[in-house]
Parts: C-alpha cells; structure tokens; sequence
C-alpha cells in the first residue's frame, strides 16, 4: 500500500476458512480485488483510498462461514489481535471491519481510541445513513440463526424504534448437516449471468412486504453473503415504482470511514475511555 491517499484504510473480514474449505463462500487466495467480494460494485468507492485487506482470522470453531451468536464470539476474539496489530503499525488512519454482523466491533473501537483510529462496520454504518434517509428501515436477512443475532444488534445500537423489521430471505450460510437447494453462491452467479435468481425473488418479495407491511422506507441488509442483492433489489424497486434507497454494509461502512477521517474524529472518550481518565463522571445514566 503507497501514502499518496489521505484515507488509509484496512479492510478486515470477519472471519476466513481453509482454501480447500467445501463451505468457503469467497476466495481466500489472490489479489485484494479478487478477495474483497463484490469489489466491483464498490471499486468506485475505493478510488481514493490506499487500502489493504485481510481476510480475516481462520475460523476456529471450524471450516464454515459464522452465522449463531457461539460462532461470532468466536470470530469476536479472533479478530482483535489483527486489529490491535494494525493500530500499533502506524500505517493506517481508519479500519473498516467487514461482514454484517460485525463481530468485535465496540472492542476494536477500545483498542483504535489509544490511537486515534476510527473503526467503521457494517451495521452501524447502514443503520445510522439509514436513518439519515427515511424514518425507518428493513433489513432483509439470510436465516433464522443470523436473523437473531442481527436482532441483538439492532437492540445493542439502539435502533429499535427506527427499526421496521428483519425479514427472513431463507438462504442460509453453508454448513455440516444443512442441506441447501439454492445455495447463495450459485444464486448470485445465477444473477451476475442475466438468469433468474430465487433469492432476488425472494428479497423482492420481502423487501415489498417490509414497505407495505412494516413502515420502511429504506432496505438494508444483514448478513455481507447478501450485499450483492444490492443493485438487482434496488433496480427491481425501482422499476416497479418504489423511491426507496437500499442500502449494503461495505458501502456505508467505507464511506462512514472517510467521512470521520475528514472529520478528525473517532470514537467519543467517555463512551470508550482511553484508560484511567484525569477526569471521569461520577455517575452514568441511561
């Protein structure tokens, strides 16, 4: 990575599994831009960005993608050491932590503060530009068991009334003992390839229910295996006459990411102190 850019960011995925890995549900081996799924949907948005990326930790509770709260504790501690290590670096000024349900991200936030780092992730970047946007928005999802632990989040950033719904796609993540018809993967190069895809049929058919039914005004996503919908569920909205924005985490999060580089910001002190502060509150409400 050259110092030309004023943003130099790590991108850092939630978690990686063996290359050889039946569920490995990206590539784990080659260029940055072959690694970073969905680059081309995004590249425009790295444009000016000097940026490495990293696959993240090998999954240590075994060889499939996370997707219950067990698994992303696991992904939560894994990922830290990286994060710590790429703060202690000195080559970067923001850090992106990838995949939706953003595992470890308040305790990459306590490690950047000593450094002055902001750290972006994907739901809270797509809730808080959502917000910007409309007064409450949907997040189309890929299974029950990610369906919950999303659930969490939305009550963790305080995001309840703002929240419309979850709305469940039923495209899970790949894994011992779960038979998939349509798998996510060959859905989305059904897609890429001009084809039908079920589960841009799906998210459609949700993504309609979540306005008509629920209140929402703007479509985001949970897990990151379903960002790519972003594009087709936004095109198929609007040719059928919705003005709704839809929005993915990769997006949000990067641009979260400049926009506190511009700012000089991080992460307020009190919410995340640096340590034994001089000066501390006596008393923290709610």
């Amino acid at each position: 990575m050259d110092s030309k850019s004023k943003y130099q960011f790590l991108l850092l995925n939630a978690f990686s599994v063996p290359t050889k890995s039946p569920y490995a549900h990206r590539p784990m081996d080659g260029a940055k831009e072959v690694r970073l799924m969905n680059y081309n949907n995004i590249k425009h948005l790295l444009d000016d960005v000097d940026w490495d990326l990293h696959n993240g930790a090998i999954a240590s509770y075994g060889d499939w993608p996370v997707e219950t709260r067990e698994e992303f504790a696991y992904a939560a501690a894994a990922r830290l050491p990286i994060v710590r290590e790429a703060c202690e670096s000195g080559k970067y000024n923001g850090i992106v932590l990838l995949g939706g349900g953003e595992p470890g991200f308040t305790e990459s936030r306590e490690i950047a503060k000593k450094h002055n780092i902001p750290v972006t992730s994907c739901a809270h970047s797509q809730f808080y530009f959502a917000s910007l946007l409309g007064n409450k928005f949907s997040v189309i999802d890929i299974s029950d068991l990610h369906n919950m632990y999303y659930y969490d989040l939305v009550i963790k950033h305080r995001m309840t009334e703002r929240c419309a719904s979850i709305r469940n796609v039923n495209f899970p993540m790949p894994r011992p003992g779960v038979t998939i018809n349509n798998p996510i993967h060959e859905e989305k190069k059904s897609a890429l390839e001009g084809k039908k895809s079920e589960m841009v049929e799906v998210a459609l058919r949700e993504a309609i229910a979540a306005i008509e039914e629920d209140g929402a005004e703007v479509i985001t996503f949970g897990c990151s295996a379903s960002f790519w919908l972003q594009p087709f569920l936004q095109k198929r909205l609007n040719d059928l006459g919705w003005d709704v924005p839809v929005l993915e985490g990769y997006s949000c999060a990067i641009e979260m990411a400049k926009s506190l580089v511009n700012l000089k910001l991080d992460v307020s002190g009190l919410m995340v102190p640096r340590g034994h502060s001089k000066m501390f509150r006596r008393k923290k409400s709610f």
